[in-house]
């Protein structure tokens, strides 16, 4: 019984460290990523579909990514769902494929990208603290249920709290790493 809660725990707190390092990548560094364009859904045909899905997207150098549709009727919309996704740079379309050329960040740029990835950080933090919270209400209800004794209860919470303090330390080394990354010029 105690197991289960474990690794379920476990599980439900390494979800929450990857959610956040997928959610990391969605932010821009010195150097552009094609994952900057990932959330960005295009009209295909009424259909929202992702940009990746409607033409290969490329990163050619630490400033510009490509955008070449397999259908260049698909321009127009793609250029569409670029400006309305608000990524901070306007769409260049040549008649064959879209380039955006993203400008150096400011420093007041990156410390707002850092203040976003605090934000995803702790959200994180929440997210492995309610796991802790769920654990720990399952492991009192087992002990009042007189299921397991007092003392390995005791060890119990005493484990869910050491996993919680391993996953924060994660969340903290991946933060502060996506930070000099960040700030790196």
């Amino acid at each position: 019984m105690l197991d289960d809660i474990f690794n379920e725990a476990r599980d439900h707190m390494q979800k929450s460290i990857e959610a956040m390092k997928k959610e990391f990548l969605t932010l821009r560094t010195g150097k552009v990523t094609t994952a900057i364009v990932d959330n960005i859904k295009v009209d295909y045909y009424g259909t929202p579909t992702p940009l990746n899905q409607v033409g290969s997207v490329t990163a050619l150098d630490a400033t510009t990514i490509a955008i070449n549709p397999w259908e260049k009727s698909m321009l127009p919309e793609i250029e569409k769902a670029i400006q309305q996704a608000n990524i901070g740079v306007n769409p260049n379309n040549d008649g064959d494929f879209i380039k955006l050329y993203f400008p150096p960040m400011t420093a007041e740029q990156r410390e707002e990208i850092v203040k976003q990835a605090k934000a995803m950080a702790e959200k994180a933090k929440v997210a492995v603290r309610n796991v802790r919270k769920e654990a720990n209400n399952k492991i009192k209800r087992l002990e009042k249920d007189k299921e397991i004794s007092e003392d390995e209860a005791k060890r119990a919470l005493d484990k869910i709290q050491k996993l919680t303090d391993e996953h924060i330390a994660k969340i903290d080394e991946a933060l502060k790493a996506k930070e000099s990354d960040i700030r790196r010029v």
